[in-house]
């Protein structure tokens, strides 16, 4: 892997050599601007307007304009030469837990190296203690011209680097929201939240770009002179009412996971339940719930009062007993 950019951490007062290279690429199928009467290509040349002539990229600089259209050149050297601390370094500024820096900040994604045997240890001493306070460390430093904001997180067993945007650069979401007056009803909800937990979760290692494939298939078509493949009918126009569209987009997905079908009806909000196929209604299973408790109240019932009858008589019999012995004993004493 190639490195863009050389300096160190910075991290108190130890510095950390490092490289820093690229963590991701574009895999976007790229194209040439043509002449579409032959194919020709396309290209672009430079001019400059004072000597209308062709230049070459030895001659070109950078420069900046200013309001009154005067042009002051700035160099390389220029840029090398300003008084930034972050020129050669990545300056740790704080650790964050990593909810406190908001998503739309996250801009390219980098990784760091170690630069050199010496830089292992300090390097793999910032990675254990980042892993084991699970925060995040932001970052000044300066690349292409400017300074950036970063992130460093780990990534496995290396140090990573997000380019931030300074928080100036986020647009706020004026107008974007939808109207306050749109209401969602809990019925609405629960149907969303059903189709949340049927759609489950996901293996984003099993994603692909299905565009760049079919671009692909299709200029392979173009290639070999076979039939171009053809896109299918949009199913769009139709407006669908809401309830109706959620719930079998949650019959579907439970299909398609192997969840649909047989005897189990879909719980829908409310306490309704919709019959899937065959067997009863909800309301046919309440009531054959609410008679079983019936029968078995009578049945309770029956013991008890049987119970007191039979003692009673027990003990008048116990008691008729106990006075015959009793004139018995009188009599033989007598």
């Amino acid at each position: 892997m190639r490195s863009i950019w050389n300096g160190a951490i910075s991290f108190g007062l130890v510095s950390i050599p490092v490289k820093l290279m690229n963590a991701t690429e574009s895999h976007s199928i790229s194209f040439r601007q043509i002449h579409l009467e032959d194919a020709g290509r396309i290209r672009y040349r430079k001019f400059c307007e004072l000597e209308d002539r062709e230049v070459d990229s030895s001659e070109i600089g950078k420069g900046y304009e200013d309001a009154d259209g005067t042009v002051i050149p700035i160099t390389d050297e220029d840029l090398a030469k300003l008084p930034l601390p972050t020129s050669r370094t990545i300056e740790i500024l704080a650790f964050l837990p990593e909810d406190r820096i908001d998503p739309l900040q996250l801009d390219t994604a980098y990784y760091l190296s170690v630069n050199g045997a010496p830089a292992a240890k300090p390097y793999a001493l910032l990675r254990e203690a980042l892993r084991r306070s699970g925060k995040v460390a932001v970052a000044k430093y300066a690349l292409r011209g400017r300074e950036r904001l970063g992130m460093l997180r780990v990534v496995g067993d290396v140090i990573g680097m997000h380019a931030l945007l300074w928080p100036d650069e986020i647009r706020e979401a004026d107008g974007v929201a939808p109207d306050a007056s749109v209401t969602v009803r809990d019925k609405e909800l629960d149907l969303a939240d059903a189709l949340m937990d049927t759609l489950g979760d996901v293996d984003l290692d099993d994603l692909h770009d299905e565009y760049r494939e079919a671009l692909e298939e299709l200029i392979a078509a173009k290639a070999e002179g076979r039939e171009l493949p053809q896109a299918p009918e949009p199913e769009g126009g139709k407006v669908l009412d809401l309830m109706a569209a959620l719930e079998k987009s949650v019959r579907a997905a439970k299909e398609s996971r192997g969840a649909g079908g047989g005897a189990e009806g879909t719980r829908l909000p409310g306490g309704k339940a919709r019959k899937e196929s065959g067997g009863g209604t909800a309301a046919a299973k309440k009531t054959a719930a609410v008679k079983t408790p019936a029968k078995k109240t009578a049945a309770e019932k029956t013991p008890a009062t049987k119970t007191p009858a039979k003692k009673t008589a027990a003990k008048k019999a116990g008691t008729g007993k106990t006075a015959a012995k009793k004139t018995a004993a009188r009599k033989r004493t007598a």
